[in-house]
């Protein structure tokens, strides 16, 4: 049910007097603060149709912070780029590659059908080759495999570059002249000059590092000197379909809609403390929110503290709506279940919320009345997709030798629904987190396989019980994000610090 905070009472209500509220609350924000103190955010699971509607409700009102892209550090790229991020290839491609290479991926656990595609390819001719931040087992055959700490993917993918052009017999770039390149490097961009089709991969760590423009245009240079197709993993299920709703703002994005607080979000999906990059920075901005409009198919109890109103959407298997996948296809569904208690589909909910702002063009009968405005009637496959971005190469300065914090989102608890999946928490895949540490490392800061460590980032800290693991580059640790017991930490790619408890 509808639920309104008053008197910091919590109330359930009925539909018409939470969108009252609703409407009086956004529009009071934008009278006494001006339109940008309002943001919008969206899990990047939502549909063409909620992104396309919630777009409209927040630009009706005059403001242009809406994002999707929850977990990305850095926007430079994508500003750089009037495309829509792809996979650069179809998905039925893969099985012909003579060659592959994955940039910054938990492969198997953030892509598993990608996974599967290329595992079944390397039975019979394909390279894979791997380049991360740990080394874990892919179950893939694997031509080769380098592993290292965040801050020097860039650094690496520069070596294949710099190997690539060395190998062709042309001049390497200065930008990439103090670069140092190993024999696995080689071993990789040998693999991706020879053979007739190949392609290059960027996971989701790629645009959540800090270097994420330079780490595209690199891979841009590589697919250029090798021949292959450069294309993103993309994150969550429906990332390329909020490109093509124009879900992109026009002001502030993701990260500066909390590192300069705004005082009403509309939150759509989302559970800050599991799906940001940074949640100590989202949370702080939230808790001094004047409204908070808290959109999900789940009652979550940490909102309760900073959200004002909590509306009931249906998720996906109780919604009509469209997907559009990482090649570009577009996939229409039904609900097959209707929602539960007075929960309503968002694209519904948005619908009526326009309405009652007094806002122009949101007499729509149905989602497919929406998806065609956006994307045009009967389309397989959408337009202006495309990876290019204009940028010059440029390897940032050397980093500390601080610890870094190396984050990946266990697989089951990528979303909501996921989380609150009973038969998905009792694989081993939902164990609690530990703190996985090279032995070198460990040795180096007292610490000892099994016992209690306290991990700290920005103000906050948590006990985890650390767990030795060669995988992990050195003097970095692999602490899960997307997890209650971590939920407390910053930056998903930052510094860290770790002690004994």
């Amino acid at each position: 049910k509808p639920m309104v905070k008053q008197g910091g009472e919590w109330k359930e209500v009925d539909w018409s007097v939470a969108l009252d509220y609703v409407a009086h609350g956004l529009k009071d924000v934008v009278r006494e603060h001006g339109a940008d103190a309002l943001a919008a955010l969206a899990a990047p699971s939502s549909t063409v149709e909620e992104f396309s509607l919630l777009r409209k409700v927040v630009n009706g009102l005059g403001s242009g912070n809406i994002d999707f892209r929850t977990r990305q550090r850095t926007f430079a790229a994508d500003l750089a780029s009037v495309n829509i991020p792809w996979l650069g290839l179809r998905l039925n491609e893969i099985k012909d590659l003579d060659s592959a290479l994955v940039v910054g991926s938990f492969l198997r656990k953030d892509h598993p059908l990608i996974a599967q595609r290329l595992r079944q390819a390397a039975k019979k001719y394909t390279q894979v080759n791997l380049l991360s931040v740990v080394a874990d087992d892919q179950l893939i055959k694997t031509h080769a495999q380098v592993a290292v700490a965040p801050s020097q993917l860039v650094f690496s993918v520069a070596a294949l570059v710099k190997a690539a052009f060395e190998q062709k017999g042309l001049q390497v770039p200065s930008a990439l002249e103090g670069v140092s390149v190993c024999d696995e490097s080689r071993k990789i961009a040998q693999s991706l000059l020879e053979g007739e089709k190949k392609a290059i991969f960027l996971g989701n760590l790629v645009k959540q590092l800090a270097d994420a423009e330079q780490l595209q245009l690199l891979a841009i240079e590589l697919g250029k000197l090798t021949g292959a197709s450069v294309g993103f993993l993309g994150e969550g299920a429906n990332s390329v379909g909020a490109y093509a709703a124009k879900f992109l703002p026009s002001n502030a994005n993701a990260r500066q809609m909390f590192e300069s607080p705004r005082k009403a979000y509309v939150l759509m999906g989302i559970e800050p403390e599991f799906d940001l990059g940074n949640p100590q920075l989202a949370l702080s901005a939230l808790k001094q929110a004047a409204m908070v409009v808290y959109m999900s198919p789940f009652k979550h109890m940490a909102a309760l503290e900073y959200a004002d109103v909590m509306l009931p959407i249906a998720p996906y298997t109780e919604t009509s709506g469209t997907f559009i996948n990482i090649e570009g296809r577009v996939q229409s569904f039904n609900g097959v279940v209707k929602p539960r208690g007075d929960a309503r589909p968002a694209w519904k909910l948005l619908r009526v919320l326009g309405n009652v702002l007094n806002l122009d063009g949101f007499d729509y009968e149905s989602s497919e009345q929406v998806r065609d405005e956006v994307l045009g009637k009967g389309v397989e496959f959408i337009a202006g997709l495309g990876n290019d971005i204009s940028g010059e190469i440029s390897m940032p300065a050397a980093r500390t030798s601080s610890l870094e914090r190396i984050a990946d989102v266990p697989i089951h608890f990528a979303d909501a629904m996921a989380r609150r999946a009973p038969s998905l928490q009792q694989t081993s895949d939902a164990r609690l987190p530990t703190a996985r540490i090279n032995p070198q490392t460990a040795q180096a800061l007292l610490i000892e396989d099994g016992l209690a460590v306290k991990i700290s980032q920005g103000d906050a800290g948590v006990v985890l019980i650390a767990k030795f693991d060669e995988n992990v580059p050195l003097n970095c640790v692999r602490v899960s994000a997307a997890h209650t017991s971590t939920a407390a930490l910053g930056e998903m790619f930052g510094e860290i610090t770790v002690e004994r408890a």
